[in-house]
């Protein structure tokens, strides 16, 4: 096996079906077409795969250009491992669905936190110091 630095190491990836975990947490499936120096990577017949729970559901989304910055995590499909996942595939609808009722109950219990803390002379101040926002 040749290691290659940086980037350069993604060429080996070429033309396989990648995981991409990106900085806003979605998670993208499709096949690595072209990459640059920056690590900006071209994916086709790209999917977004959402999870909640033990259910997941598949947005198609086509070609798909992410810039290198954005990727958290990226690794190669196991084929095998793929067909025999412990998860139930449901319709997009069903899986958009789900994520609202998540990120409501998420929004919520931030509520009652900080209510909770506020009733105790206390403020709760977000991690400003990440990015996240652009």
């Amino acid at each position: 096996m040749n290691i290659l630095p940086g980037t350069a190491s993604l060429l080996e990836e070429l033309d396989k079906k990648l995981m991409v975990l990106l900085r806003d947490g979605r998670t993208l499936i499709g096949y690595l077409r072209s990459v640059d120096q920056f690590a900006n990577i071209v994916l086709h017949r790209t999917i977004e795969r959402i999870h909640v729970g033990k259910e997941y559901g598949d947005i198609p989304r086509g070609i798909f250009i992410v810039r290198g910055e954005n990727v958290v995590l990226l690794g190669e499909i196991d084929r095998d491992k793929e067909r025999d996942l412990p998860l139930t595939e449901v319709s997009v609808d069903d899986i958009l669905d789900a994520q609202r009722r998540e990120q409501e109950l998420k929004q919520d219990q931030k509520r009652l936190i900080n209510k909770t803390l506020k009733e105790r002379g206390l403020s709760y101040i977000p991690d400003m110091g990440h990015d996240d926002m652009f």
